[in-house]
């Protein structure tokens, strides 16, 4: 037996698939084995291309790109979901977002310094160095605005895409990082801190359905080293309080996978991945010895048996 599998994170999910309006009619978009693909375009490479000559770029080639820009982007798990249904938007938020992006991009950004009618002025030092000052300003404006344009059109496109993929996504996002907890993130973000938050967000829900505590009263920590951390309950009745580390790779492999909870057991590792049938480590009760359970997906959901 092991708790720390070697294989890869999403070994335990099933393949899922939507339908996204694209030119005029829709397209489906599929994931599968840890990777999104695109299935009505057989060439989205040669797409690109196409689009970076002025023509018009498919919607799912841009669901694509959101895809890879933001599989690592620690963000995604403080706006993601930390259930099934937490984040609900349709493709017709996607396209008013969108509009209304066009509708004010670049307003109260635009102005010119000019001379009377029919005037040529030579500026000044002084006003040369002013207006330089002013297109630079307006230049960083531009971009800023457009960066943000693009990160909302992101979001919204990937919450779009639908529950199952977005708890893919956040399954991709803590793979990418569990492995370098202690390593800076960009922009100084402290990937510790945002895993941990993330961990304890998410888990408490589960534990709450576990052993109906309050969700308010459950700490979470990131396990090191062998074996699968640890789960300790203390307190008596309303003073109780619920302590759990677990590796940070839990949220990818066990809550992503959609077996955090199974037959009343709190799952704290995958032995053995599959789909649709699993060997997974589980608690019965905090403090209590895991035991090996065999269990098995239903089809019609992430929902998994013993």
């Amino acid at each position: 037996m092991t708790t720390r599998p070697n294989d890869d994170w999403f070994t335990c999910l099933s393949r899922c698939d939507t339908d996204v309006p694209c030119g005029s009619g829709r397209h489906v978009i599929r994931w599968e084995a840890g990777a999104l693909r695109l299935d009505s375009h057989a060439d989205p490479e040669a797409e690109l291309v196409l689009a970076a000559l002025g023509g018009e770029k498919a919607r799912c080639v841009e669901v694509a790109e959101a895809w890879e820009r933001h599989a690592a982007d620690l963000t995604m798990l403080a706006v993601g979901p930390r259930t099934l249904g937490d984040v609900v938007v349709s493709w017709e938020d996607v396209d008013a977002a969108d509009w209304a992006g066009q509708t004010v991009g670049g307003a109260g950004l635009s102005g010119h310094i000019a001379g009377g009618p029919g005037t040529v002025r030579r500026p000044s030092t002084m006003l040369a160095a002013a207006m330089a000052q002013a297109s630079a300003r307006r230049t960083r404006l531009l971009r800023e605005h457009a960066e943000a344009r693009q990160r909302r059109t992101d979001l919204l496109s990937l919450f779009a895409l639908g529950p199952a993929f977005q708890v893919r996504l956040a399954g991709q996002v803590v793979a990418a990082h569990a492995g370098r907890v202690d390593q800076p993130g960009d922009q100084g973000i402290s990937r510790r801190s945002v895993l941990v938050a993330a961990l304890e967000g998410r888990l408490a829900l589960v534990a709450e359905r576990w052993l109906g505590i309050d969700p308010g009263y459950v700490k979470a920590s990131l396990h090191a080293g062998p074996g699968w951390g640890a789960a300790e309950l203390t307190g008596p009745g309303e003073q109780r309080r619920l302590r759990v580390s677990l590796p940070a790779d839990w949220l990818a492999r066990v809550w992503a996978s959609g077996l955090a909870l199974v037959g009343r057991h709190l799952v704290v590792a995958v032995d053995r991945g599959g789909w649709p049938d699993a060997r997974v480590l589980a608690l019965p009760a905090p403090g209590a010895e895991p035991v090996l359970l065999d269990v098995h997906a239903r089809h019609d959901g992430p929902h998994w048996e013993i």
